[in-house]
């Protein structure tokens, strides 16, 4: 046993034991973190309680991902059963899917309410907390999938914060963090510093890195005028771990793989490097504000600028058998050298809104209109992706490099502009009307890195939204609400594709979306009913006019074009239950996707890959009555089976998964110690955690065995 090992039974065995010598008042722990969240901020609604908003939506404060030991996005699955996995490679940037539909991580991310691209590692220390708006997200987002959008939360200034903490996981990851700021009361100036550092190495082999991340906010009231300013810096440096998959016909049975193994392990496998700069200011002038009216003209500019080294030694396929969708029979697989070095990816927006509130007639508006310009650039060099050899699921293969970059990259330049209006309107005591509209115009162009296979675009559409709201006492409230959101997308730039280069028809998707939210004193429940639309695209060739199922030549050519579409219908439960010193969370997700209407019956009625049907999440926190300011936390993860492949014909096992942990909070003089321990997987099971279909091959991923954290946090 290492000393890492030792170290945490021991830590283990003493916290009950010094916690219970220094207790001194009770602490209690809740489950939401927030007896009464807000809303979205990204929703564009303004100031509205979570309760009553005409839509689904989960607000995570950094409380919870610490109690909970989330240390990273990947892990929020754990808290929400609407959100599931959709390729999350430790190592790599995050990827979800919400009712079923992956996030585009290029346009379904926020950050203080404007777009960024996730296609980077997202750093959480100066992070205050999650917002997850779910379904159709066209009224928030120019272009979007339709599983809704997320929005970060940063850290503002606030009166004296001294906050640093410590953290071990077993394996040896280490994590330090500091969080200081305060407030001047005569002037009003107010500062925040977050700064992070972390040494990287988990329980999967090869995998060592280290991360840091750099902040800082400042806020100033000058008269009427606030002035906000905040910038972060990041980087991360980790090898990538790449999936398990089919061998041959054969799902393999997860209790004979082990969950440390990583396939990219060769000894000239080098890190993912991710590096991150972003700033914003806003600005918010107050225009009126008397009896009772309100109109503040807000002004709010971000850049973000992302550079990353991608490099990984990658197994993909079996040429050996002619399979390029899975591994071989005997678990061998074809191993490329991977590596695109010097990618830079820079978002600009600038949103000029006005925001308030005014009584016109008997009405009373809250209204968020304005206009929204964002840019977006891509550029790379070349790429290599080279055949280099065989390797097995042992990952005792090695095999040589081959750095050469033979392949182009393709360099993207996209820029929209979107004028957005929103307004909740209240019909007397009980009725409420919320309506908004977003009109989008997009220009793009891409380009190889080496000339060629040129595209440029522009398109123009407005996703309209509207809601009915009905408060039937003071802690039950209904609603019903109709939206859409639009994807827009080109033709490859292919010699085999009739119509190479062209823009398809935007697919606009459709939501409609009933539900009920009920508040009382210790129970709180929410249930949603969803039905979302959204069309699909397929490959068909040109002359026969028939489903290109086996694929497109220059001698049989074929055209893209839009195939009926991707229906995801289902119902969302959240309960929350609180008696005494226990509280009880759970959520709940019953998802029927189904693929609807396509010109190729074979897959018309079939479920899409790595959607489970059926999630459910549990959380539990008990105040330990004998000793004061200790708090027992239990989380309870069951997710459905996964289709493998498009087919259907493969489908991994559902699986259920139980976390412990320990809060410990005491007050030491002027300062307050708060000691968290954890075991996540505590039986250590063994199973198929998630199964994307990506880049035409089935991966398979793990779950992580038994892990132990550790972690203290001191406010002084």
């Amino acid at each position: 046993m290492n000393r890492l090992a030792l170290r945490f039974r021991a830590l283990l065995l003493l916290t009950p034991i010094v916690v219970a010598a220094q207790a001194q008042e009770t602490q209690r722990i809740t489950i939401t973190g927030n007896a009464a969240p807000q809303a979205p901020s990204a929703a564009g609604f303004g100031d509205v309680a979570l309760q009553r908003a005409p839509f689904a939506a989960t607000v995570i404060d950094q409380r919870e991902l610490r109690d909970a030991g989330i240390a990273s996005l990947a892990d929020i699955t754990r808290l929400d059963a609407g959100i599931t996995d959709a390729y999350n490679a430790p190592g790599y940037w995050n990827q979800f899917a919400v009712r079923g539909y992956t996030l585009d991580n290029r346009f379904n991310y926020r950050r203080d309410g404007l777009p960024i691209n996730a296609e980077t590692v997202i750093g959480q220390a100066n992070k205050q907390g999650l917002e997850l708006l779910k379904g159709t997200s066209g009224l928030q987002a120019g272009t979007s999938a339709p599983g809704g959008v997320l929005n970060l939360v940063v850290k503002r200034p606030r009166d004296h914060v001294r906050d640093a903490s410590l953290s071990l996981t077993q394996g040896g990851t280490a994590e330090a963090a500091l969080d200081v700021g305060d407030r001047d009361t005569a002037s009003g100036f107010g500062w925040r510093v977050n700064i992070d550092g972390a040494r990287l190495d988990p329980q999967t082999h090869n995998s060592r890195g280290d991360r840091w991340l750099a902040a800082a906010a400042v806020d100033l009231r000058l008269g009427r005028t606030f002035v906000e300013a905040e910038f972060e810096a990041s980087r991360q440096s980790q090898p990538s771990t790449p999936g398990f998959s089919l061998l041959g016909v054969r799902l393999p049975d997860a209790k004979n793989i082990d969950p440390r193994t990583n396939l990219n392990n060769q000894p000239w496998s080098l890190p993912v490097v991710f590096q991150g700069r972003t700033g914003s200011l806003r600005v918010t002038q107050p225009l009126l504000d008397n009896a009772g009216q309100q109109i503040d003209l807000v002004v709010h500019g971000m850049r973000q600028q992302l550079t990353s080294d991608d490099r990984i030694a990658f197994p993909f396929g079996c040429s050996a058998e002619n399979a390029f969708d899975r591994y071989c029979s005997d678990g061998s697989f074809d191993y490329y050298d991977y590596r695109s070095d010097g990618e830079r990816r820079t978002s600009d927006a600038l949103d000029l809104a006005l925001k308030g509130r005014a009584q016109l007639g008997n009405l009373l508006h809250r209204f968020n209109g304005g206009v929204m310009f964002t840019r977006y650039t891509a550029r790379f060099g070349g790429q290599a992706f080279n055949y280099v050899g065989t390797g097995t699921i042992d990952g005792r293969s090695v095999v040589p490099p081959d750095p050469t970059l033979f392949d182009a990259n393709t360099n993207r330049d996209e820029r929209s502009t979107e004028l957005h209006l929103q307004d909740a309107m209240q019909l007397g005591a009980q009725w409420s009307v919320w309506a908004g509209l977003r009109h989008t115009r997009i220009d793009r162009q891409s380009m190889q890195t080496d000339g060629a296979l040129a595209t440029q675009y522009k398109q123009s559409f407005t996703t309209p939204w509207v809601a009915v709201s009905h408060v039937f006492d003071a802690g039950t409230h209904a609603y019903a609400s109709v939206g859409e959101g639009i994807e827009s997308d080109v033709v490859p730039n292919r010699s085999f594709y009739v119509n190479s280069g062209q823009a398809l028809p935007v697919l606009k998707s459709r939501q409609v979306e009933v539900g009920v939210k009920h508040s009382g004193s210790a129970l709180d429940w929410r249930v949603a009913v969803f039905d979302i639309r959204r069309p699909a695209t397929g490959d068909f060739h040109a002359a026969r006019g028939i489903p290109a199922t086996d694929g497109c030549s220059d001698i049989d050519p074929c055209v893209r074009r839009t195939d009926g579409n991707a229906r995801h219908r289902g119902i969302e439960a959240e309960a929350e239950w609180r008696a005494g010193n226990l509280s009880l969370r759970s959520s709940a997700l019953w998802l029927h996707a189904r693929r609807t209407g396509s010109a190729d019956a074979a897959i018309n009625g079939l479920q899409p890959t790595n959607a489970p049907q059926h999630s459910l999440k549990l959380q539990a926190a008990y105040n330990v009555a004998v000793v004061p300011g200790l708090a027992l936390v239990g989380f309870v993860t069951y997710e459905g089976e996964r289709m493998v492949l498009p087919d259907n014909s493969v489908a991994t096992p559902g699986w259920a998964r139980v976390d412990v942990g320990g809060r410990y909070t005491h007050d030491m003089g002027a300062r307050t110690a708060v000691w968290r321990v954890g075991i996540d997987n505590i039986a250590d099971q063994r199973a198929w955690q998630e199964a994307p279909y990506q880049f035409g091959h089935a991966y398979l991923y793990p779950l992580a065995p038994r892990t132990v954290h550790a972690s203290v946090a001191i406010r002084f």
